[in-house]
C-alpha cells in the first residue's frame, strides 16, 4: 500500500485541536468554503461509526463529499477512518486516513503538531497520489488557529 503524509504546527494545544476536529458543528464553521458540514450517519464517533464530510465549493473540483467509517480512535491523539464512498473511493481502494494531534514538548498548553496520513491503493496505474487531499487537509488544519482565536 502507498502512503502520503504531512504535518502542520499549530499555536493551540493538542487538546483544543482534538476537540475542534471531533466536534462536527465546529468543523463546519472553520471554513465553510472548504468543509461545509460533517455529521455522523451512524454512531457517535467511536470505531464503526459512519461520518460524512460535505466539502465546500473550494474543493468541488476535487471532491464533493466523503463517507468515512471510523476505524480507530485514540482519544485526544489520533482519529483514523476508511473512505467507504464518495469521489476518493472512485480513485483509490482502499483509502485510509489518520489525523493526529501531538503536544509540542515543553509547550503542551500552547502548541501542537497536527498530522495527516493517507494509506491508499490507486485503482489504476495512472491515478496520482492524493496530493490535493493532503494540501487541503493541512490547509484546513492550519485554519484551526484562526477559528480558535475568534472564539
Amino acid at each position: 500500500m502507498k502512503s502520503l503524509q504531512g504535518e502542520v504546527h499549530l499555536n493551540i494545544p493538542a487538546s483544543k485541536a482534538w476537540e475542534m476536529f471531533t466536534n462536527n458543528e465546529t468543523l463546519g464553521k472553520i471554513n465553510p468554503e472548504m468543509l461545509s458540514g460533517a455529521e455522523y450517519l451512524e454512531g457517535d464517533g467511536s470505531p464503526g461509526s459512519l461520518r460524512i464530510f460535505k466539502l465546500g465549493p473550494a474543493l468541488h473540483h476535487f471532491v464533493k463529499e466523503s463517507v468515512q467509517k471510523v476505524e480507530k480512535v485514540e482519544t485526544g491523539r489520533s482519529f483514523g477512518y476508511e473512505v467507504v464512498s464518495g469521489e476518493l473511493k472512485e480513485v483509490y481502494d482502499p483509502y485510509h486516513v489518520t489525523f493526529s494531534f501531538a503536544p509540542v514538548p515543553g509547550k503542551e498548553g500552547e502548541q501542537c503538531v497536527a498530522g495527516w496520513k493517507a494509506e491508499f491503493e490507486p485503482i489504476t496505474p495512472t491515478s496520482p497520489p492524493p496530493e490535493k487531499a493532503k494540501d487541503a487537509a493541512l490547509g484546513f488544519l492550519k485554519l484551526f488557529e484562526t477559528c480558535e482565536a475568534a472564539n
